[in-house]
């Protein structure tokens, strides 16, 4: 049986907290969580999903529909549909109370034990520090801005300490844990919902309602570019098949409908409105340099409110982003504290934004590279949300714990085949049909259309349940 490191039980001001404190850093890394520290209501994760999806990139991504050459209703339908995807990341956060355990034990239900360790190491960690460059950069950006407001030289020396300075704000929250989460974002979500409430306000002001393209698609085109549209925002819900790690210090009674409801909710609204507003700012400015346009419709007074907001919802996504790339490193096998993992995590992210915005275009080919993890995410997604199907939500959290060769979860040399072979059919069928950095055979016979999102979710999903379905049902 493996088991994390125990974290220290002491506030900040050194003295002892009660356990679940917000004050207190977490104590549980990737261990059981016992019903005696369970806490909570499912309504709580509305906060901790609305805060984090109140960010830049959900502004950039729908201004980039509208840049893509669709009218302003097409955008706002594909926003809309893109977003639907979220419903995934809420079943995939009912098994943590189910389990007590966060997804990245959970999936070893899926993979086996040594093939959720690759699964952890790849979907886990590797592209969650990836996220969190990425996410990195954007804040840096605006931050960026603010400085040169206030007249200071923006040189090397001055970027490097802003970028370290966000990410160590972002790392204190994640370090800390469940338990200053689920209390901070609820302050978080409101000051968000009051600056961006501004913010729609100017940008229904200065928009185009009416607005279509001077040379609107037709035919094929336009589906492409619909599905396209569509891939591009559902790769934000997909990319968080983690969801279980802000669910599992629910009771094991909460209601699972409660749960997906809560998740998706507090997701797919602050999502849509958004991203909405990213299109509509996009029919009256040009959304290619999105700071800089959004600049032009709101006042001068406001423009530094509206960065910082910027900056704090960035914040607020890394530091889910940072927190579960933590537990990801302890499922690969690495036996360290969560508190150190987060570090590690957030250490690296910051060599690679800082390597990008002062040395090299490094990061424009992280940012492409992301375009493909839809191949990957997709399946990942599909294949443990059918799991979570045939078992009926049923996991053992105390079995899943067990990486003893010949436990529950060990399967056939530590693989479970048959969710390796739904993943690996999936992959394959995304990877034949994506165009995006390269055109796959099935795009190309399909006049260019990527079907990347939905065939892997379908063909996954279909190969992992005929595989899966005997043993899992047993």
């Amino acid at each position: 049986m493996v088991s994390t490191t125990p974290e220290s039980q002491q506030d900040a001001d050194g003295s002892s907290a009660p356990p679940g404190g917000p004050a207190r850093i977490e104590a549980h890394g990737i261990d059981h969580i016992p019903d005696s520290e369970r806490r909570g209501r499912p309504r709580e994760l509305f906060s901790v999903w609305a805060a984090a999806n109140v960010n830049y990139l959900s502004l950039v991504i729908g201004g980039a529909l509208v840049l893509m050459g669709l009218s302003l209703w097409q955008a706002l339908a594909v926003i809309v549909v893109g977003n639907l995807l979220w419903l995934l990341t809420g079943l995939l956060a009912i098994p943590g109370p189910a389990a007590g355990a966060p997804s990245e034990v959970i999936t070893r239900a899926v993979y086996g034990v040594r093939g959720n360790r690759v699964n952890n190491a790849i979907t886990g960690w590797l592209i969650s520090v990836c996220y969190f460059a990425l996410n990195l950069a954007a804040a840096a950006t605006a931050a960026f801005a603010l400085v040169e407001k206030t007249g200071l030289p923006l040189n090397t020396g001055v970027q490097a300490a802003v970028v370290v300075v966000i990410a160590a704000a972002t790392l204190t929250i994640s370090v800390y844990g469940h338990a200053l989460i689920v209390r901070l974002y609820v302050p978080i979500t409101l000051a968000l919902t009051a600056v961006f409430a501004v913010v729609a306000a100017y940008v229904l002001r200065g928009a185009d309602l009416s607005y279509t393209p001077e040379a609107p698609l037709t035919g094929t085109g336009l589906w492409a570019t619909l599905l396209a549209g569509v891939t591009l925002i559902g790769s934000g819900p997909l990319s968080y098949t983690t969801s279980a790690d802000f669910s599992r210090y629910l009771p094991r009674t909460s209601k699972a409908r409660a749960i997906i409801g809560w998740t998706a909710t507090g997701a797919f609204l602050p999502s849509v409105v958004v991203s909405s507003l990213g299109a509509l700012a996009a029919t009256a400015v040009d959304m290619s340099d999105p700071q800089s346009a959004l600049g032009q419709m709101l006042p001068g007074w406001f423009e530094p409110v509206f960065l910082l907001a910027l900056v704090l919802g960035t914040i607020a996504i890394n530091a889910l982003t940072a927190y579960s790339a933590g537990l990801a490193l302890q499922a690969v096998g690495l036996r360290i504290r969560r508190t150190l993992s987060v570090l590690v995590d957030g250490a690296v992210a910051v060599a690679l934004t800082l390597y990008a915005l002062l040395v090299s275009d490094f990061l424009d080919t992280v940012s492409d590279v992301l375009q493909l993890t839809v191949v990957l995410l997709g399946p990942a997604t599909a294949v443990y949300a059918m799991d979570i199907v045939l078992r009926r939500n049923r996991y053992d959290g105390a079995a899943l714990g067990d990486e003893r060769p010949g436990s529950a979860f060990w399967y056939t040399g530590g693989f479970n085949l048959a969710g390796v072979a739904g993943l690996g059919a999936g992959v394959l069928v995304s990877a034949l049909s994506v165009n995006t950095l390269y055109t796959g055979p099935i795009a190309q016979a399909l006049g260019g259309v990527d079907i990347a999102l939905p065939a892997g979710l379908v063909v996954t999903a279909v190969v992992y349940a005929v595989g899966a379905r005997k043993k899992v049902g047993g």
